[in-house]
This record gives structure tokens, sequence and C-alpha cells, in this order.
């Protein structure tokens, strides 16, 4: 998509902000394994479609109390286990969800390609900032395996991206947001939040998306105030055009 002015697109750009999951490393093709295990779990007595609709349901009531992150993925699916089969799932059922909801934790960190090679070759022109959400624990787990911690001079997992905790996260950086870019695959937690800062932004689609994170496209024709990208690699050369 184009920008608004493309000629100083990065103009004034001194700090690089990341997102971590699908950004970095995957992460919502695990949910997606697992939602299809979980659909086949219930199809005794809910059909496909409907229980993703009502697990969506589930989790969106459940972000303001367990958050987002895995945990809170897979008590969201128990809930609308038992709720779908009115009560009748077994609990060896249940004991399969938790299983998998382990497995995911437990999931080793699979960096996306030209992760690194991109960080490294951007680290001596610009300060790098990781800005993530999620789970603490889990999160600072998958930072920590990366390898990708000691690129970046600071690490904020945030409980909500929006407005006011990128504000902070850019104030703890010490920068003002015409200064700073986000780069991320969720143009509803990675980028709009940074544009209504007055920042700028970088959107790397990744192959599944959340349908909590969709947001509708543009209608009215004009250009969109940031930049996508195809993948990450493609960056430092955008970085570079005039």
């Amino acid at each position: 998509m184009p920008v608004t002015d493309p000629d100083s697109a990065f103009e004034g750009i001194s700090v690089l902000g990341f997102d971590a999951d699908d950004t970095l490393w995957h992460s919502e093709s695990y949910f997606v394994v697992t939602e299809e295990r979980f659909r086949a779990l219930l199809a005794p007595w809910c059909a496909a479609d409907e229980v993703g609709s009502r697990l969506l349901d589930r989790e969106r009531e459940n972000l303001r109390v367990f958050g987002y992150g895995i945990k809170g993925f897979t008590l969201s699916m128990i809930e609308t286990a038992i709720e779908a089969s009115e009560g009748a799932i077994p609990s060896a059922a249940i004991e399969q969800i938790i299983r998998w909801g382990k497995e995911m934790l437990s999931h080793p960190v699979e960096l996306l390609p030209g992760v690194r090679e991109t960080l490294e070759s951007l680290r001596p022109h610009y300060r790098l900032a990781l800005i993530t959400k999620g789970d603490l624990f889990h999160q600072e787990s998958k930072i920590a395996e990366s390898g990708l911690a000691d690129l970046f001079e600071s690490v904020d997992v945030l409980a909500e991206k929006d407005a006011v905790s990128y504000q902070r996260a850019i104030d703890s950086i010490g920068v003002v947001a015409s200064e700073f870019c986000m780069i991320g695959n969720s143009v509803r937690s990675d980028v709009l939040p940074i544009i209504e800062l007055g920042g700028r932004a970088v959107h790397i689609p990744y192959q599944h998306t959340w349908d909590h994170e969709v947001v509708a496209a543009p209608t009215n024709g004009e250009p969109t105030p940031w930049i996508e990208l195809a993948r990450i690699g493609d960056l430092p050369a955008a970085l570079r055009s005039p």
C-alpha cells in the first residue's frame, strides 16, 4: 500500500519498534492448528463454523480477565467446550484441550525468514525496540529463546497495544512519536495506534490473522498512511528509499 507522502515516509526516524509474534517468529499458525483440532473435538455437539464463532466470542469476553496469549486461549476453549456440549463433554476431552495448550506453550521458537539478518543490518543505523503484548512469562521466555534479545535496546511486553500504552513505551525510550516507526503484522495493534500518535508504521502481513485483529480496509480510495511490505527482509531497502 502506498503512504500519504512516500518521499518522506521515514525521514527523521531514529527508533524502530518491532512486534514479536508473527513479525519476528511464528505464532498464529499454532493457534490455527489447535483450533482445527478443537473444532473436530466438538463435532458431536456443534458445527465447525459455530465452534469458531463461539470460541472467538468467548476469547473476546475473556480478554479483560485473562489477557492475550495461549493460557487465555486454552481456558476459553474449555469454557466453549462445556457450553457447546451443555456439560456433556467428558473429562478426557478437557484433559486433551489442556495438553494442546501445554504443547503450544512449549513449542520451540521458529524465527521467520530473514529476521536476524534484517535486525543486524538495521542496528548500526537505528535504535531498535521490541514491543509486544501477551502473557508476560511466555513472552519473556520466547524472547530469551529467540536469541534476538541482545539486538534490542529495550523490550516491552504490553497488556494491550493501544495509543496510551504505546505512548508510555515511546516515552520510556526517550523519543517523540514523529521519530518512531513501528513494524508489525497487525494493522489494529501495530499500525493504527502509532499513526494516531503521529508516528510511522510498516505493516508486514502474516499468513494467518486472528479474527480479533482484523480491521476493515479503507473504502474511500485514499492511500493509507503506512507502508506495507511482503516480508521483513524488504525493510532495509524500504527505509533507504528516498
